[in-house]
Parts: C-alpha cells; structure tokens; sequence
C-alpha cells in the first residue's frame, strides 16, 4: 500500500475489487470483525449488525485510560471496524428479524460469531437464510466448532492451542499469554480465505452456488504451531519455552543488548551467515570453530554461543552494528517499541488515516497488505481515486439509512420502530 489519507479526496484510496459486494456482519470482537474490514478495505459494502440489548459491540467499552469517555469508538473497536456501517437492532423482536432477512436477500457473504445454536435460536443462521437467498456465503466463526458450545475467548484459546505454554522464559518463569489476540487473528485469515475459494467457487459456477464455511479458534491455533507440532508429532519433541531461541537454529531470535542500551535480535540461519557474523563482531575464527562451524554443532553448545555473542555485541553500538550486518548478508533488526516501528516507512504505508467525519480523528493500521496490478495495463488499485472509506463507526450511526437503502423503509416506518426500541438511532 501506499499511505492512505481517506479524509482528503485527492489521496490514494483502497482497490474497488469488491465493488457492489454486500456484507452482513453478524460478529463482534476482533475475527469476524477483522473479516469484514479487509472486504471493506478491497470496496465492498459492510453492514455491522449491533445488538440493542448490549448496546452494540462489546469492544466499544474497552477503552484505554486516553479513550474518549464519551465515545462509542474506542481504540480496540476502531482497529478492526473500517469502512463499516452500524446498524442497531433488537434481533428478538420478529420486526428486527424481518430487517435482517431483507438484507440478506442480496447479500453476498454473512459473517457470523455466534455460539453454536445461538444462530439458529435467533434464526439467523445458514440453514433459515439460505432460504431466502441460495446463493449466500454463510461464514461462522467459533470457538472449539460446531460441536461445542462453549464460548472462545483467545486468551483460554492461547492457553488450551499450547501457545502459551511455549511461549515464555524457561521454567521457574510461567507462560506467557501473546499480547496480541493472536487466535483470533489467525482465525480470521482462516475465514477470508475461506470466503475468497467460495467466492470464486460460487461465480465459476455461474453464480448458483452458496455455502457454509466454519473456522474455529482452538483449530486456527493448532493449525499454526508449524514446527513445534511437527517436533512432537515427527521428532517426538514436546516443546518447552525456551525464551526468544529457537528450538532448531542457534543464535536465532536471541535479544542481545549492545554497547549503548539498543536491543537487537539475530536470525542467523545458514553456516555462512553465522561465519559474516563472526567477521563482522571482529573473531572470524569462531566461524570455524569445531564447537560453532554447523548449525546442529551451535545449537548443541547453544549457551556457550549465546553468552560469546553476547560479550562480543556489547562492544559495539547498536546503529553500526545493524548497519554492517546489513552490509554483511547477516538477518539483524532492532527491538522496536510500537512508536519506534511506525519510523518505517513500510510500517507508515500501512497506516490508515482518516480524520473526516470522524470523532476521534482515527489512524490505524489496515488487515490488508496486498498491492494489486493489473497485467495488462500495469494499473495500481492502490493510486486509483476511488470512493473515500467511512470511518468506525458510531453505535448506531446509520441505522436510519441502512433501512431506508436496503430495506426501502419510509422515515415513518423507522421512527415507529425506533420508538418502539426495535432499532436505535445515533442522536
């Protein structure tokens, strides 16, 4: 991406690949929230369905000490609810059930959270809506899947997916929780891919076809342990928490400090990197060192590598010391706190800045990270002056508009139903 400023009319604007989709979001949190983000950022249109009785989704109450008190747009809500419009209703009422059924008859893709069989208590689930539309893409996102109804919260996710346990410093310190909801996350590149095949499924088939996709929490997790499931289940490794090592390359990952207080960490994989390494720290003989020569001999004498590195790299200040093992072919980076990484200019490109029409003047950072060409003609998306993305948005920001667009209801009809509480209004 290039860097979006959505609240200027002459900037770059996201892809319109999507454009004329319809979304119905029917989730809250971060996955299915973060799903339907990236099909607004790519130009299709989002209805985030909020529920009245809680008064919308629940991470517009996590707020932060610097959230504004009086807004429902926190900082959590805003990272994943770009270009979206929120449309409060009471699904318990049968006139709220009507709107969403209106809805769903050309809608493109519902993306739901619901515990298995709360869907169906609601009847909003596949079964009663691909009634109404056949060609519908029903995705649902759960905890542990369809056969268990508990709850999925990606902290008990981390914990119960073995990432938590091997996550840490080694024993006595104890697992760690990621400071990210990373299963969540997972899960929703699970869900966009899955919509994507069936998108494409469905109009290859000449449009007829809709379908159910499913992706739960504790699966995305097991799916992504990589090389640690396979150290257990081919080498018969179970994994402890080793800090930031790696289990299979040494020094990788490793945070060394350096003569000025600058973390840094190492990802030398190859013999001939870790030998660079050596020439650049001033001892190229331990390149050839019986003890350091191969990565199997490193990792063997991994704590008498890690300390050697260590009283060698204090030597040095951290800026010379990436730049020459930058010159030198050596993987190195900096330990960024979150200010520092936004300096990059990759990491400034992917910020979102969008300040018009907006309460709380929100940059955030967009889910997608693709730049899209044509072949043809070399065409960008990304420089393609398409139409601005709206901003998070307010609990019940257009709700009005949604019903009066996609529901053709008259202005009297929806002041009857927002004085009768079965949808609300933003003030």
């Amino acid at each position: 991406f290039t860097t979006r400023d959505f609240s200027s009319t002459t900037s770059s604007s996201p892809p319109k690949l999507m454009e004329g989709m319809k979304v119905v979001e029917l989730a809250s949190v971060l996955a299915g929230p973060t799903v339907c983000q990236f099909l607004a950022e790519l130009g299709a249109s989002v209805v985030k369905v909020e529920n009245t009785t809680t008064r919308g989704d629940v991470t517009r109450t996590w707020k932060l000490a610097n959230d504004k008190p009086d807004s429902t747009v926190t900082a959590y809500f805003s990272c994943c609810n770009l270009g979206k419009k929120s449309l409060a209703i009471n699904l318990k009422d049968p006139r709220g059930l009507e709107i969403i059924h209106k809805m769903v008859e050309d809608a493109d893709v519902v993306v739901a959270s619901y515990k298995p069989g709360d869907a169906e208590k609601l009847k909003v689930d596949y079964k009663t809506l691909s009634t109404i539309n056949p060609k519908l893409i029903y995705a649902q996102i759960t905890g542990y899947g369809l056969d268990d109804d508990r709850a999925g919260y990606d902290a008990v996710i981390q914990a119960e997916s073995g990432f938590q346990f091997i996550n840490g410093e080694p024993d006595p310190s104890p697992p760690t929780k990621m400071p990210v909801a990373l299963m969540d996350l997972l899960a929703a590149h699970q869900i966009k891919e899955a919509l994507l095949v069936n998108l494409w499924r469905r109009e290859r088939n000449g449009n007829q076809y809709g379908s159910f996709v499913n992706v739960s929490l504790l699966a995305s997790g097991v799916s992504a342990l990589a090389n640690q499931a396979t150290g257990y289940l081919v080498a018969g490794a179970n994994p402890n928490r080793i800090g930031s090592d790696h289990p299979s390359i040494c020094p990788y990952g490793t945070i060394f400090k350096c003569k000025d207080g600058g973390l840094i960490t190492l990802a030398v994989g190859s013999d001939k990197q870790y030998q660079n390494l050596c020439k650049v720290l001033g001892q190229p003989e331990l390149g050839v060192d019986e003890r350091f020569n191969t990565n199997p001999n490193r990792v063997k004498n991994r704590e008498e590598c890690k300390s050697i590195m260590k009283e060698l790299i204090e030597q040095f200040d951290r800026p010379y010391l990436l730049n020459e093992l930058r010159i030198n072919a050596v993987p190195a980076g900096g330990v960024n706190e979150i200010s520092d990484v936004f300096e990059q200019p990759q990491a400034e490109e992917l910020v979102v800045r969008n300040d018009h029409g907006n309460a709380l003047g929100v940059k955030q950072v967009a889910f997608n990270t693709v730049t899209y060409e044509e072949s043809n003609n070399n065409i960008n998306y990304m420089n393609e002056d398409e139409q601005l993305l709206l901003p998070p948005p307010q609990y019940g920001q257009h709700t009005t508009s949604v019903l009066m667009e996609d529901c053709q209801y008259t202005k009297e009809k929806i002041e009857e139903l927002i004085n009768d509480g079965v949808v609300e209004q933003l003030s």
